[in-house]
């Protein structure tokens, strides 16, 4: 696994409504082959928002892992690691997402005054993960934070909350206060070179149950405290703090109710991770991930976490700080390729309609999961994905119902690079085009006119709009494709390493979306106004540049465990 984060916050505020309807059907695009057709619709409610994320949502983890990590006979690492991965590589600049790492617990920090060099992670059956602890060297710290700046990443750092306890033989309970001290050297040597941290995070996977080791939730909490402390006397002379996240594990309502209760004062982000499709050698995961049933079930720690942070003295957000699925190294051409895609846009949605600010996911490029490929560096689909959610999916997110078939999953969000929405469409089906209509809800208080005006206005203004579709497919319709098409075309890097340009089809308005079986889609509508929308301009405003560089935030994550060490965000 690996450690990333993510967060959001809900926002809801009530207003009248008037109600009019668009004929969408998904265009001109029908994504080839044949089969079934089948209608449906999908209502928009744009009176209020259900929910708020970052703009820096979309994320991405490094880890730790060295090369001979192996799962179930398969060695899929690579050079990927936070201390050898090739920073001068083109494409991953260009690309540039996405870091953090397992091994977090196990890390240990060089000091300017250690004579010794700095030890590497070693097999060793005995210890825990099956590698001894590692060092990270401070002049590979220096060169992490020169390629941060230079890309113009936010970093988030994860920091070995193992360091000083004793680990039990009985369920792994560590017990002990944590040793702060090599974290404060590292904390204040990084103060002291000039480096920006956006936040540190403490500890990786050792909530509840633990993987590996576990941390009772009031220890947890006093050393998240003590962290505090250090972040606040380090940067003492700081008009901005960086934050400070944690635990960074796996959900469990009572941990977390504890943990966040004596945090209250301390902690700015409540991270949790995602592996909900189990390991990554079981042979029914695509099974699960175009399951509707198995889809939804994702909903419920999103759901909990939230009524737990809602009613209590915190405030502090939720993130997903790492989301892989499927745990120890994900699955060969599942989760790197097109059919993931569902699962993880499908997780964004849900995330980000129950108030997660962050999502963050397991890898930006390692293990079988990465967004890149571990050894070509070649953006794998979810790739793509990240980054047609990033630019056209904005901050506020809406109420979106769909009635039809229950292979379609529909998620809407006031748009990003401009006025309007953007709706989200992922069609499950293997054989069934969906034909979709469009209905809004909207309540604008000058608008006194009849139902009929109203729709004869609706009707003159769809006449000359237009809006925007991006339809995304796999290779050949393989869903174990590592290519995809957008609208027909193959995507793929430049000669020089660059990410191609995303071109949508331009739509009129009054004809329909047509969902292609095992498709997704975005559907930007820039001429759909809505209140809900109306206080997210300054998500919608952002330059494109800003945009391109689809790198805003990394997030750096070194837990001590064999976890992510960087989370980067787009």
């Amino acid at each position: 696994m690996g450690c990333v984060l993510n967060l959001m916050r809900l926002w809801l505020w009530v207003c009248l409504m008037g109600q009019s309807t668009i004929p969408v059907i998904l265009s001109q695009w029908s994504g080839g082959g044949s089969g079934n057709v089948e209608e449906g619709s999908v209502l928009i409610d744009g009176r209020v928002a259900i929910g708020s994320t970052d703009d820096d949502f979309i994320c991405a983890t490094l880890d730790w892992w060295p090369p001979d990590k192996c799962d179930y006979g398969t060695c899929s690492w690579a050079t990927s690691s936070l201390l050898n991965l090739d920073l001068s590589n083109k494409i991953l600049f260009n690309a540039i997402k996405v870091m953090g790492g397992t091994l977090q617990d196990k890390v240990i920090y060089q000091r300017t005054s250690d004579q010794q060099p700095c030890a590497q992670f070693v097999k060793n059956s005995s210890e825990m993960f099956g590698f001894s602890e590692g060092c990270l060297p401070m002049s590979r710290w220096d060169e992490l934070n020169q390629f941060f700046r230079d890309a113009g990443a936010v970093v988030i750092f994860g920091l070995n909350a193992l360091s000083g306890r004793s680990i039990g033989m009985d369920g792994g309970l560590a017990t002990g206060a944590w040793n702060s001290s090599e974290a404060e050297s590292l904390i204040r040597y990084t103060v002291n070179k000039g480096y920006t941290i956006h936040g540190w995070e403490l500890g990786n996977e050792l909530s509840g149950n633990g993987v590996g080791a576990r941390v009772a939730a009031d220890q947890y909490a006093s050393d998240i405290n003590t962290l505090q402390s250090i972040v606040q006397k380090i940067y003492a002379g700081f008009e901005v703090k960086p934050l400070v996240l944690g635990p960074g594990g796996f959900f469990d309502a009572s941990w977390f109710t504890e943990f966040i209760d004596k945090t209250h004062k301390s902690l700015q982000v409540v991270t949790h991770h995602i592996y909900n499709l189990g390991a990554g050698v079981e042979d029914n995961l695509i099974d699960k991930i175009l399951d509707p049933s198995y889809l939804d079930g994702g909903s419920q720690p999103f759901r909990d976490l939230q009524s737990i942070l809602q009613p209590s003295a915190t405030s502090a957000t939720a993130w997903v700080g790492e989301a892989g699925g499927a745990y120890n190294s994900g699955h060969n051409l599942v989760t790197n390729a097109f059919v993931f895609s569902f699962w993880y846009l499908d997780q964004l949605g849900m995330a980000s309609s129950y108030g997660t600010k962050t999502y963050c996911r397991q890898t930006l490029i390692g293990g079988n999961y990465g967004l890149l490929n571990t050894t070509t560096f070649v953006p794998n689909p979810d790739y793509y994905s990240a980054l047609l959610w990033h630019r056209l999916m904005g901050r506020n997110v809406l109420s979106t119902s769909f009635y039809g078939t229950n292979k379609i999953r529909t998620y809407s969000h006031c748009s990003k690079q401009s006025p309007g929405i953007t709706l989200l469409l992922i069609n499950l089906d293997s054989n069934t085009t969906v034909q979709v209509q469009v209905s809004t809800k909207n309540y604008g208080s000058s608008i006194r006119t009849s139902t009929l005006q109203q729709k004869n206005q609706i009707q003159r203004s769809n006449s000359t709009s237009t809006r925007e579709e991006y339809h995304l497919t796999a290779k050949d319709g393989d869903l174990h494709s590592q290519t995809l098409l957008l609208n027909g075309k193959v995507m793929t890097v430049t000669s020089s390493g660059d990410v191609p340009p995303l071109e949508p089809l331009t739509v009129s308005s009054l004809e329909p979306i047509t969902v292609a079986p095992f498709s997704i889609v975005f559907a930007h509508f820039p001429n759909i106004s809505y209140l809900a929308c109306s206080s997210s301009s300054s998500s919608s405003g952002s330059t494109q540049m800003e945009m391109d560089r689809f790198d805003l935030l990394i997030g750096l994550l070194i837990f001590g465990l064999l976890q992510p060490i960087i989370c980067m965000f787009f």
